[in-house]
């Protein structure tokens, strides 16, 4: 024999599906300002959240046999839906602490704070497992109807959860935020659990009115600034979430604004009305066309970027290579609009593209003579944007002589990655070079599509009569930066690009062993 439908049950489960799939995407957005998206992070966060409701699984169904009422649900799913509100409030000291520990080079606290934060929801998360098994005990009271009660209680948690997976990420995240979506399914569920409990318990249910209270003012009081606040001494202009990114921009008292980007440890686009040059990795891609064959006496007419961000690189080419049309993508159009808004990336030579950058290349039918490639989710390149069969597609639309430029990360004395990318692009195009920034912790490789040496460089250098690009040039050769790379290892593909693990290594290698002075015998 069946127990009577209760259709707020069902509501419920319903519910309680959709908070463990709208916590879980909640979580990969808090997470990634401060510890990035790679497959190590997401594997962290899917595994504990298994483990974490089966063992909710386990215990509701141990309760549910002790307990077999509506009123010991709902109040469970109340602690669950407040403990749900209280997740980006306890978060912040911690992502804060794992700030500390970035900038420290602590791996210590960066790890631990990493932890924390996953702990964090456990107990949201366990007590939501508990919700299905406790369910389907309510609904059954013969075994007869087991089969199909439980079925039914199972698929209708799934739906919420595929309603959990969709909602946040495709309107409530980009519309009001991280932290407002988890809260949003946190109130709702407390909200569902309280007139539950009003009508098995009546005045009892007190207590949880003012839970409910409690969760409300603590939405209020919480929901002012931001996820990070602007470094000491500079001002902050902009601040949002896209379907992306978390997007800052902030202005010095030199007037020099910066694009930052999820961690916040790196700026992605520099722009200053009375400074083309930022010192930074983004001047080096100027040199590019030199490694062309013929140098400057063939005008550069047609560029691709990928990974356009704010329009550094695209403006520095409309400066020194006038005549150029440029083709820049970028995934994100949000921050395609904070380009044009905050950077003056309103170049008439400019077609912005919100697009995949590898999806733009195979669809194109224009021909480049510079493809610069420059797509960091910090700290990581995307995979697909740093295999063979990509760099196979780039040289496809390459003109006669063309360049393409990726800009790598590494730390002192440590080539990992320029070495992998090197050797990637090595299996693709006859000729590759080093160029390390001067104040960075970057090297730009560039890979040409007709066999190339230094020494031509230095000649086509040598005819440059730009003062910026001057300046870029001495930085690249003077000081012995400019090296050719020969590939010393198996090129990255799209079945095998573990590019993840290697960044994943030289960060951790480098926060627990002093750097060594010298990183250039590291070349290969």
């Amino acid at each position: 024999m069946r127990a009577p439908r209760d259709p707020l049950l069902l509501f419920v489960v319903f519910f309680a599906g959709a908070s463990v799939m709208s916590t879980e995407m909640g979580a990969s957005r808090l997470l990634a300002p401060f510890f990035g998206t790679s497959l190590l992070i997401w594997a962290a966060l899917i595994g504990l959240v298994l483990i974490y409701l089966t063992v909710g699984y386990t215990i509701g169904g141990r309760l549910a046999d002790r307990y077999p009422t509506h009123e010991a649900l709902y109040r469970l799913t109340a602690w669950a839906g407040f403990t749900i509100v209280l997740i980006p409030i306890v978060a912040q000291p911690l992502l804060s602490w794992s700030s500390q520990g970035f900038a420290r080079l602590s791996q210590n606290i960066f790890l631990g704070s990493l932890f924390s934060i996953l702990l964090l929801f456990a107990i949201p998360l366990t007590l939501l497992g508990t919700v299905s098994p406790w369910a389907v005990r309510l609904r059954v009271q013969d075994v007869s109807g087991a089969g199909n009660a439980a079925g039914s209680v199972y698929a209708l948690s799934t739906v919420g959860s595929i309603v959990g997976t969709f909602l946040p990420v495709l309107f409530l995240q980009p519309e009001i935020g991280t932290r407002a979506s988890i809260w949003v399914f946190g109130i709702l569920l407390l909200s569902l659990s309280l007139v539950g409990l009003l009508r098995a318990v009546g005045r009892r249910a007190v207590p949880y009115a003012a839970m409910l209270g409690l969760a409300v003012l603590l939405v209020v009081f919480f929901n002012g600034g931001g996820i990070r606040s602007a470094e000491a001494g500079n001002r902050l202009l902009y601040e949002d979430e896209s379907a992306y990114n978390y997007i800052q921009v902030t202005e010095d008292t030199q007037g020099t604004r910066r694009l930052i980007l999820n961690e916040g440890q790196a700026t992605h686009s520099v722009y200053n009305p009375d400074y083309m040059l930022t010192g930074g990795p983004w001047d080096y891609f100027l040199l590019a066309p030199l490694f062309r064959p013929e140098g400057l006496e063939k005008p550069v007419e047609n560029v691709l970027l990928i990974g356009l961000a704010a329009g550094t690189v695209s403006n520095q080419y409309s400066a020194v290579y006038p005549r150029a049309k440029m083709d820049g993508v970028e995934i994100d159009g949000q921050i395609v609009e904070v380009g044009r808004r905050y950077f003056e990336m309103n170049k008439p030579q400019l077609q912005a593209h919100v697009q995949d950058g590898r999806s733009f290349v195979l669809q194109t039918e224009e021909r480049y003579d510079v493809v610069g490639i420059d797509a960091y989710r910090q700290p990581y390149i995307p995979f697909h944007l740093a295999t063979k069969e990509f760099f196979e597609s780039v040289r496809e639309k390459l003109r006669p002589g063309g360049v393409v430029v990726i800009n790598t990360g590494r730390t002192p004395g440590d080539y990992r990655l320029p070495r992998a990318m090197g050797s990637t692009m090595g299996a693709v195009f006859p000729s590759v070079f080093f160029v390390d920034t001067d104040q960075y912790y970057n090297t730009l490789v560039f890979a040409t599509s007709e066999p190339m040496t230094v020494e031509q460089f230095r000649a086509n250098a040598a005819k440059a009569d730009d003062p910026r690009l001057r300046a870029v040039i001495e930085l690249a050769y003077e000081s012995g930066n400019l090296q050719a790379f020969e590939p010393n290892q198996a090129a990255f593909t799209d079945d095998l690009a573990p590019i993840e693990r290697v960044i994943d290594q030289i960060i951790l290698d480098y926060v627990q062993e002093e750097p060594r002075e010298d990183g250039r015998d590291q070349n290969g």
